[in-house]
């Protein structure tokens, strides 16, 4: 199970809505591009646009009628159950587009997802009862009914449904702008946006809206609801003058970055350390809210990110003055709010825990021992734990995947090479997106517990701030006791680039761990997962992809597979490396690739001369390819045998594909 780092948040109720609204902003995030596309072509061609043509301006009606919710949908669809989830969810999609008359994006984000679960739960119903031959069959007709019922039931009824919902809100909005009420949003859009659901109030919400609205009217208040950069500099400009420690160092790069760089999440650490501030965000929202409705100022499109640049990008000529004002007002009324708290305040802020952490840490000369509470086991040297396996994939997840989280990787990424680690992978996601197949899962602590479920083998390390978190400092720790020289048990195989399960084509070998037991339990004749016929002593290959051709090509052999799994294989290693240690590699396909699989194999092939395998020398190539956990005991054998530098060698010896076979069934007996 996933190692914690802090408790539990105190009410499960904010992480239910996260995880609603992350994936309703899931939905959009993805097509962002889109949107901007159609704004660019409205702005330009529409007969009030700034170089008119009937022509080219006759691409914004279909865009915006077919192509965005066609795209919602297919995400949508995809999110549940793959590709073709997206399938069945576009083409339901396609009944609430015919059945209305405005924008269908709402009726959408519905009919994707809600048809891929229902396809999902059918299909389960006689998962792994088909016959072999006859899954394409089944599969293509249960999408088609699928998606054509559901067509027609988006038509009839979904459709209508939401169309009176989008009038309904329409409605609201009016009355909201006709009596002045629309600013009061901010009371529940500023502290939302600090609980990061700040994607999920405008992608999953103020868009689908805006966009309607900007349909009929050339553009909409509604986009610069949240996305508005000025209550957040307001923040981090007061937090520059007044501020304390580390966070008036840090405030004038984070409104650099929040203001040019439309990155919003960096400011919420700078509010949550004194939760008082958020009535500076709030002021700010309402007064840059009010400007907008009293100028009738909007945008055309989405601004994504909340960039300045971006957001005049997306404004009508028509709307210069009134999104400038509102920008300006904005912050100077955040700044002012947010500066008569902090010069008043007399406790000591939040900010400074993270600051006396530095200190105290500069003033002992060693890093704090926390990391041993980071995995829950054993301390190594120096009291600092150590993982089971070296640490090579570590993630940033965040709400949306491209703010908070890719600041926080930079600055992880940085310190861990210039520690002399160059080769531990340091990226960031979407929290939608995770899957298990990281060491080392860091979040903002208001996040974790959404990031878990999908990463339940990783470490997981909360923090509460992505820019400067001395967390930072102990991960490199982590790093350096983890992925130090492997002593006579072995270098551990890798849980994350090892996980099959993960790909597709089998569950993961643990770091140093016998994977579960299989059902039922293979053996190692005829019949079995590994047969005679599927262990060569010196293979011909003499490069990575000649390897995964052997290995795969035993698995077709034997009936295993079919073709298209061997490209999978190869595209699977193209993307994480199957590279384990200790001179092996476990190349298998995709998790798209599931459907190529016709029964579990494992395939073995020695290399005496060794290859090159991304710069690591690989002796053992083993192919897998699983089907109902059927596999797993052989892996585990494979995984014993390899964290055993006494086993690896006899393997090295052996003169006969028995003595392989052999060595494969003590293990485990």
């Amino acid at each position: 199970m996933a190692t914690e780092t802090v408790a539990k948040p105190r009410t499960s109720i904010r992480v239910g809505v996260q995880k609603f609204g992350t994936f309703l902003s899931g939905m959009i995030m993805p097509n962002i591009g889109a949107f901007i596309a159609w704004g660019i072509i409205t702005a330009f061609f529409i007969p009030a646009g700034f170089t008119p043509n009937a022509d080219l301006a006759k691409l914004v009606g279909p865009m915006i009628t077919y192509l965005l919710p066609l795209l919602i949908g297919y995400t949508g669809g995809r999110m549940v159950y793959g590709v073709r989830g997206g399938v069945v969810g576009a083409a339901a999609t396609m009944g609430v587009i015919v059945g209305t008359d405005i924008p269908m994006f709402i009726g959408a984000m519905i009919m994707g997802p809600l048809t891929a679960w229902i396809m999902e739960k059918i299909e389960s119903l006689w998962e792994n009862k088909v016959k072999p031959g006859f899954e394409m069959l089944i599969d293509n007709f249960t999408a088609g009914i699928v998606a054509a019922v559901m067509a027609i039931f988006g038509m009839m009824v979904i459709g209508p449904v939401v169309k009176a919902f989008s009038n309904g809100a329409s409605a609201v909005v009016e009355f909201l702008v006709n009596n002045g009420l629309l600013p009061f949003t901010s009371i529940f859009i500023e502290p939302a946006k600090v609980l990061f659901l700040n994607n999920a109030v405008n992608h999953g919400i103020l868009t689908p809206l805006g966009t309607e609205q900007a349909l009929a009217q050339g553009k909409s208040i509604l986009f610069l609801l949240e996305a508005n950069p000025g209550p957040g500099v307001g923040v981090l400009l007061a937090y520059m003058i007044f501020g304390k420690g580390m966070a008036k160092a840090s405030a004038p790069g984070a409104a650099l970055i929040q203001f040019v760089g439309g990155i919003h999440e960096i400011y919420f650490p700078y509010v949550l350390m004194k939760p008082v501030i958020i009535l500076a965000a709030i002021g700010g929202g309402m007064t840059g809210i009010f400007t907008l409705v009293l100028t009738g100022a909007g945008l055309r499109s989405p601004a994504a990110p909340g960039s300045i640049i971006a957001v005049f990008a997306a404004t009508p000529p028509d709307s210069y003055f009134g999104v400038a004002l509102s920008v300006l007002l904005a912050a100077t009324v955040s700044f002012l709010i947010a500066s008569v708290i902090l010069k008043s305040s007399k406790d000591v802020e939040g900010d400074e825990l993270g600051a006396a952490t530095t200190r105290m840490e500069a003033m002992k000369g060693k890093k704090s021992s926390v990391p041993s509470a980071l995995v829950g086991g054993g301390a190594g040297a120096g009291g600092v734990a150590v993982l089971a396996g070296p640490v090579k994939n570590i993630v940033f997840a965040c709400d949306a995947g491209m703010g908070s989280s890719a600041m926080g990787a930079s600055v992880l990424r940085n310190k861990i090479k210039a520690a002399g680690y160059p080769d531990v992978k340091v990226t960031n996601s979407a929290i939608a997106n995770l899957s298990d197949t990281y060491d080392v899962v860091i979040t903002h602590q208001d996040l974790t517990e959404r990031a878990k479920p999908a990463t339940s083998s990783a470490v997981h390390v909360s923090v509460d701030n992505f820019m400067n978190s001395p967390r930072y400092d102990e991960i490199v720790e982590l790093v350096r006791t983890s992925n130090a020289p492997a002593d006579a048990s072995g270098a551990a195989l890798d849980a994350g680039a090892a996980g099959a399960g993960a790909a597709g084509a089998g569950t993961a070998v643990a770091s140093g761990v016998a994977a579960p037991e299989a059902e039922p339990e293979a053996e190692a004749g005829p019949s079995g997962i590994l047969v005679a016929e599927s262990v060569i002593l010196s293979g011909t290959a003499t490069t990575r992809d000649a390897a995964i051709d052997e290995a795969g090509q035993l698995l077709l052999d034997r009936g295993a597979v079919d073709a298209g799994y061997l490209d999978a294989m190869h595209e699977r290693e193209e993307s994480v490396s199957t590279y384990m240690g200790s001179y092996l590699a476990i190349p298998h396909g995709t998790n798209a690739a599931k459907d190529h699989i016709m029964k579990s194999a494992v395939s073995v092939i020695r290399y005496p001369n060794g290859i090159d395998w991304n710069g690591k020398e690989v002796k053992f190539v083993v192919g897998v390819a699983g089907i109902n956990n059927e596999h797993l005991q052989i892996l585990s054998s494979i995984a014993k045998v390899f964290t055993n530098k006494a086993q690896v060698a006899q393997l090295e010896a052996a003169t006969t594909v028995d003595e392989v076979l052999d060595l494969f069934g003590k293990v485990n007996s």
